[in-house]
């Protein structure tokens, strides 16, 4: 099925799909997946230590074909990354949190490409002025850290019709081509989706996570500011693990009392040490106790069922999608 929409133009897609950072799970290898399948990945700069950036975004874009975007979560200084990526040639950057004008006109001078990801129809409301190029409306069904102030049903059309024309991706919820022609028919130009490609086979996440999202029901998630530095929390969607559920039964203590806090629990590729609370999720390569770390996971889990390659479930999407829009073609209007 051939979709064509503001999305697909801009980035040269078969389908208007993004899947947003996945942590150490976009790696090189599920980037060039993604590219390879018609759609665009995000990988994430917060996981990549500074003095590994180049090296790292050279490797994505040699996989990709250089076909790829980087995201920048501006809770801290992020201009040496962002210097990195222009330098490698990144031409496609989404931003959030934070003061994102600066970096904006940065971007823009240099000739790129910004998303924007919000969760507020008065934000909506400045990105024209800002140069933002495609804002991002995250509902607060989304799995990981989220902006949004309500679900994406309700807030996906009132921030496109804040937008001011500026185009508007739909995040939060969203598994599948059904998804798809809902966000569409909503004003929305693509959809961005996470939790369904960290149960990729390419996806660098820890196997054990991918399967924890298959067993996973709503039940299963929780919503928390548990995994997050202080001073820096923004809600989160995890699949309950030990570490949560150890801290909810010690009755929720704050940061500094926490049980086990100052445990190693693995550690980073290059050698720093991976805390309990840390926020980093896991990684394939992950020893130690990787289910103790943050399992996030969008309210999708009811719609993933298997671990699937990224061809998989791109063709899947298109097929449920044009299912969905079959489905719409039948309906009358009683007149």
């Amino acid at each position: 099925m051939s979709f064509e929409t503001v999305l697909t133009k801009a980035l040269d897609l078969r389908v208007p799909v993004v899947a947003g950072p996945l942590g150490r799970g976009s790696s090189a290898e599920f980037l060039g997946a993604m590219a390879h399948s018609g759609s665009f990945g995000f990988t994430a700069a917060a996981h990549m230590p500074e003095e590994t950036v180049s090296r790292e975004l050279a490797e994505i874009s040699q996989a990709a074909n250089g076909r790829f975007g980087i995201n920048l979560s501006l809770v801290r200084d992020r201009r040496k990354w962002l210097a990195a990526a222009l330098e490698a040639g990144v031409s496609v950057f989404s931003l959030w949190q934070g003061d994102v004008e600066p970096y904006v006109r940065v971007i823009k001078d240099a000739g790129g490409l910004v998303f924007w990801t919000i969760g507020t129809p008065e934000e909506a409301k400045r990105a024209k002025d800002i140069g933002v190029d495609f804002i991002v409306s995250q509902g607060e069904e989304a799995g990981g850290h989220y902006v949004g102030c309500a679900p994406t049903m309700s807030l996906l059309p009132a921030i496109v019709d804040a937008a001011n024309g500026v185009p508007v991706v739909a995040a939060g919820g969203i598994a599948d081509g059904r998804g798809l022609v809902a966000a569409l028919a909503l004003g929305a130009c693509g959809v961005w989706m996470g939790t369904r490609f960290v149960a990729s086979k390419e996806s660098a996440n820890h196997p054990g996570y991918k399967q924890r999202i298959v067993a996973a029901r709503a039940t299963d998630l929780v919503e928390t500011e548990l995994f997050d530095p202080v001073g820096q929390e923004c809600p989160h969607r995890v699949i309950r693990n030990s570490t949560f559920s150890t801290w909810e039964a010690a009755g929720r203590p704050a940061s500094g009392q926490r049980p086990g806090e100052g445990e190693q629990i693995s550690r980073f590729p290059n050698g720093k040490p991976l805390y309990r609370y840390d926020t980093a999720a896991a990684w394939g390569a992950m020893e130690g106790d990787w289910e103790a770390s943050p399992l996030y996971a969008g309210t999708t889990v009811g719609l993933i069922h298997d671990v699937k390659s990224v061809a998989e479930i791109v063709a899947e999407i298109e097929a449920t999608a044009e299912a969905a829009l079959g489905r719409i073609a039948n309906f009358r209007v009683a007149r």
